[in-house]
């Protein structure tokens, strides 16, 4: 059998009880919502056009960052991409 646990609540109105526990339930919505978006931003992939898009350059310079080693392609088929994270951890700070 599952155990019941009895909460009793004291010198709370029903509106302030719903408000408490509809708040704490949307904040840890939110907190999913944030997670899971990072989670598909970081799993993005760019095509090579899409990259050489996002970066503003164009398909050569991408074909020659690739075979330095300043980014990392990846093929399925005859298809190349790239991660879009890796992209952004590749981007150098300059101040």
């Amino acid at each position: 059998m599952a155990n019941k646990t009895i909460i009793e609540i004291e010198n709370v109105s029903v509106d302030e009880l719903v408000a408490t526990i509809t708040n704490k339930v949307l904040k840890g919505i939110e907190i999913r919502l944030e997670q899971l978006q990072q989670k598909n931003q970081q799993e993005q992939l760019l095509t090579r056009t899409d990259t050489a898009k996002y970066l503003k350059v164009d398909i050569s310079t991408l074909y020659n960052w690739t075979k330095k080693g300043k980014l990392q392609a990846y093929g399925i088929g005859n298809r190349v991409y790239y991660k879009k994270n890796e992209i952004d951890e590749a981007l150098i700070r300059i101040n």
